[in-house]
């Protein structure tokens, strides 16, 4: 997933906050507790180079100097470059890899606090994190569990079921009468050892328009459940209970109509496609378990859509007393 550009804490230094342009850190960092300004950081002036120093004349009777390299320039030799054994490999007789390279934890690498240096040279691979990256805390609140999504997802589809129970139940029973000729003697013959379908008894005709009103009924009974109140607070009773709510990812909001139908349309809609040998409920399946290989969001397909992410709210209120109520920069925002 593609994060949008803003100020967010640096990974690498949770003291410090810095500028991402949706592919990369830019700009120097500031502290974590600073109003970032708006929009990227400007860019930093290039430093002004040193002026030559001016060599003294030499005194009557010293012989003159040879001309040679500037103070500081390097001797004449091969230019400095990636090591002979290719990127991460020690140079010449150097006993170890260079500073900072993933595996010595607590070593900045060779570019830190270089102006415009937002890498390591080229050649040379960028350095990972020694340890496990910490979780992303999207608003400042932890990412919620899958366990209690799941929990939240099976309460739900119990109070969609009891709604079909009292709307769809009549229609329910009248297909039940149209194909329960078929599915008696199907079942007869399978424990006789019948395997032939001659004179097998039809569903009637209404079954096919029946089926096809239950599915609509349930559809629409469902989109009325979930999208209004997803649109108002983020969470249905199920995420009430189980204390979780989905937020857009770039800010702490409601999600609004149009997103929260986005979000549901792509868990919801396939119901509709239950008769097509089960295409909708696969559909549905691959949508749930999709959070378990998405990192590190742990977003199902549904939230790629909307762009939202689903958090874990704290078990007691915050004191609005002394909360800040600075909410377009909360502290622990990570990318």
């Amino acid at each position: 997933m593609s994060v949008q550009a803003g100020w967010y804490v640096d990974p690498a230094d949770p003291e410090t906050r810095r500028y991402w342009d949706g592919e990369g850190w830019v700009g120097a960092p500031i502290p974590v507790d600073a109003t970032p300004p708006e929009g990227p950081p400007p860019p930093e002036p290039a430093p002004a180079a040193a002026p030559a120093p001016v060599p003294a004349a030499p005194h009557p009777g010293q012989p003159a100097p040879v001309p040679g390299p500037h103070p500081g320039t390097p001797a004449p030799g091969p230019y400095p470059g990636p090591p002979v054994g290719g990127p991460g490999q020690p140079w010449p007789g150097q006993a170890g890899p260079w500073p900072g390279q993933p595996g010595q934890p607590g070593q900045p690498g060779p570019w830190a606090g270089q102006p415009g240096q937002q890498g390591p040279p080229p050649g040379w691979p960028y350095p990972g994190w020694p340890v496990r990256p910490p979780a992303p805390r999207p608003h400042g609140l932890p990412l919620a569990s899958y366990g209690a999504r799941l929990v939240a997802r099976l309460i739900d589809l119990g109070v969609v079921f009891l709604l079909n129970a009292v709307v769809n139940g009549w229609f329910v029973w009248r297909y039940v009468e149209e194909i329960s000729p078929y599915l008696r003697e199907s079942v007869r013959r399978s424990l006789a050892g019948d395997t032939s379908t001659d004179g097998l008894p039809q569903p009637g005709e209404q079954a096919a328009g029946l089926q096809i009103a239950i599915l609509l009924i349930a559809t629409a009974l469902w989109f009325a459940y979930e999208v209004p109140s997803m649109a108002a607070r983020g969470q249905t009773f199920g995420k009430r209970l189980m204390g979780v709510r989905a937020v857009p990812v770039e800010a702490d909001q409601p999600l609004g109509f149009g997103r929260a139908t986005r979000r549901w349309s792509t868990l919801g809609l396939p119901t509709l496609l239950w008769y097509c040998c089960g295409l909708g409920l696969l559909l549905q399946f691959v949508d749930a378990v999709s959070p378990l290989f998405d990192q590190p969001l742990r977003q199902a397909l549904h939230d790629k859509r909307a762009q939202t992410v689903v958090v874990q709210l704290p078990r007691t209120r915050p004191d609005t007393r002394t909360t800040s109520r600075d909410r377009a920069n909360p502290p622990g925002d990570t990318p």
